[in-house]
């Protein structure tokens, strides 16, 4: 089910759920990652893996667990003032490299998609996330099929299918919902969800890498305001199995 209209019906600008509410929710059963073997963060855009899963990749990858990052688009698509398409694509690019070495990540895969546009491609996804994933001994995250954002969708859609045809785990990721939804909400498989600890070294290498971001923060109008950080990083990290 999408939530595209929540998402839209809340613009950023009016801040989004406080994150007093979400630290006064039911805590979620805790996740065991001692079994898994590796993983591949799916991402729509350069910083979602950052955002939503950052302080587990870094904690994976600090006890030898192979991590990588398949970023779907390059993010040319956002509204930075000066900076044209390719220029920002550029930046980002550069951006995510950054925040792949302070996190530990093995390898970042580009997929080069279109930015705003992921679910034109989405049976194309299918197939390169499919030859990405397969004979891997690995777990597959991805963006919440439910997130808002169309292409946190698609992404997620697209990665669900291919994990059940590479026959690899498949879980997924908040970015936005903890923006438009709210504890409780009916539109949030709670049921689902999980949360991840993460130790004070694997925060503090997140907070550091979404530094990395900074044509997202910068400037008088930014795309991630900045209440979005301290939220993300407050709420800690969830996963829906």
């Amino acid at each position: 089910m999408s939530n595209g209209a929540r998402f839209v019906a809340r613009p950023l600008a009016g801040g989004g759920t406080p994150t007093a509410d979400w630290l006064r929710a039911q805590p979620l059963p805790v996740l065991d990652l001692s079994d898994c073997p590796g993983l591949v963060v799916v991402a729509a855009h350069p910083d979602d893996e950052t955002l939503g899963l950052g302080g587990t990749l870094a904690q994976l990858a600090a006890r030898g667990v192979e991590v990588s990052v398949v970023s779907v688009t390059d993010g040319g698509a956002a509204d930075v003032a000066g900076i044209d398409q390719r220029s920002l694509e550029q930046q980002r690019r550069n951006e995510l490299n950054c925040a792949a070495e302070i996190l530990g990540v093995n390898r970042v895969t580009r997929l080069g998609l279109a930015d705003g546009a992921v679910a034109d491609d989405e049976d194309r996804l299918v197939d390169l996330l499919v030859e990405i994933l397969a004979g891997e001994q690995v777990w597959c995250a991805a963006t919440w099929r439910g997130d808002g954002h169309p292409d946190h969708e698609a992404v997620g859609r697209a990665a669900a299918v291919a994990a059940q045809r590479a026959g690899v785990t498949f879980v997924e990721y908040p970015v936005w919902m903890w923006h438009w939804a709210a504890p409780a909400d009916p539109d949030v498989p709670w049921h689902r969800a999980v949360s991840v600890p993460l130790d004070p070294p694997a925060l503090e290498r997140k907070e550091i890498a979404a530094q990395c971001f900074q044509s997202q923060f910068a400037g008088i109008d930014p795309v991630l305001p900045p209440f979005v950080l301290p939220r993300l990083m407050a709420v800690g990290e969830v996963l829906f199995r």
